[in-house]
């Protein structure tokens, strides 16, 4: 178990400096210079580039700023220059953390509910619309179901506010938005883990005692099925991490999402860093932390590590 523990941390580590130098080169390849929308001459453009190492060779500026990073030191962002990256995130990130949040204990609340739901339906019709759904909810993009649900909820019927502000009620749709496609992954997964429980000896057996079926489902059956779905967490975080990038900037969210893509457009290269050793490290951790859980909870997984 501590061999996979260390194997699974290292990885992480290598994962993310790897993900760190595809974005250095990158954001370096883009044309153009973070500094050109200020209006300055050629002259003091140059010693701009000149004072923030830019034209040094490319893998030199890497060395220095893998340096830095080491030490803790993101740097300034380029277009607000007052601004620490480390200071942006601190700002941003409650935002972010609530979205995201939200957004996965609706698609958990709701895919199990709806999983379960179009098991035991006697209702063809119901159960073939919470199917249909979830082939929508996977297949449709996260962006489109926003601009739709703007429309509907928004431009339409006026039910909802279609920015982002003070208000709970800007949230709504956002955190739907982003929900549809775990909570869909999470239907699915609940109705077949649930057939295939139901199937079992033990849930037989307790049938056959007159156990009542809300008793066997919430005593039993949802013990059994809830660690499958408690793996696929690590990859919905992911999901909801990098999935709030367009949706923030489409409802006016101000979180690291709507930053990243501010920063992209603004050539802000220290910031686009900043975001993704951020974000990389929180979707890394999260994933190793949830295998980490799954060994540590399921004695078989367990076992199997340590027989590795």
């Amino acid at each position: 178990m501590i061999q996979y523990m260390i194997k699974r941390i290292v990885i992480g580590v290598l994962s993310l400096f790897v993900l760190v130098g595809i974005t250095f080169f990158l954001t370096r390849a883009i044309p153009g210079s973070p500094f050109e929308s200020s209006n300055v001459s050629g002259e003091v453009l140059e010693m701009m580039e000149n004072e923030y190492g830019l034209n040094d060779p490319v893998i030199v500026q890497y060395g220095t700023y893998l340096l830095h990073v080491i030490q803790g030191d993101f740097g300034y962002s380029y277009e607000n220059p007052s601004q620490s990256v480390t200071s942006i995130i601190a700002e941003f990130l409650p935002v972010t953390i609530m979205t995201g949040g939200l957004a996965l204990l609706l698609a958990i609340v709701t895919g199990v509910s709806f999983g379960i739901w179009m098991v035991v339906s006697k209702q063809k019709i119901i159960q073939r619309a919470l199917f249909s759904g979830t082939i929508l909810g996977t297949g449709i993009p996260n962006f489109v179901l926003a601009l739709v649900l703007i429309f509907v909820f928004g431009v339409k019927f006026h039910w909802l506010p279609v920015a982002g502000g003070s208000e709970w009620e800007s949230y709504i749709l956002p955190v739907c938005s982003l929900a549809i496609y775990p909570a869909s992954v999470i239907c699915r997964m609940t109705a077949h883990l649930y057939k295939e429980e139901m199937k079992k000896e033990y849930v037989v057996l307790a049938k056959a005692k007159g156990m009542q079926w809300e008793r066997i489902v919430w005593k039993h059956v949802l013990r059994h099925i809830w660690l499958p779905l408690f793996n696929y967490l690590g990859s919905a975080a992911a999901f909801l991490l990098t999935g709030s990038f367009a949706i923030e900037s489409i409802f006016t969210i101000p979180g690291l999402g709507s930053q990243f893509v501010h920063a992209i457009s603004n050539r802000d290269y220290t910031l686009i860093m900043g975001l993704t050793i951020f974000m990389g490290t929180v979707v890394i951790s999260i994933q190793v932390l949830v295998d980490l859980l799954g060994a540590w909870i399921d004695p078989k997984i367990r076992r199997s590590y340590e027989g590795q």
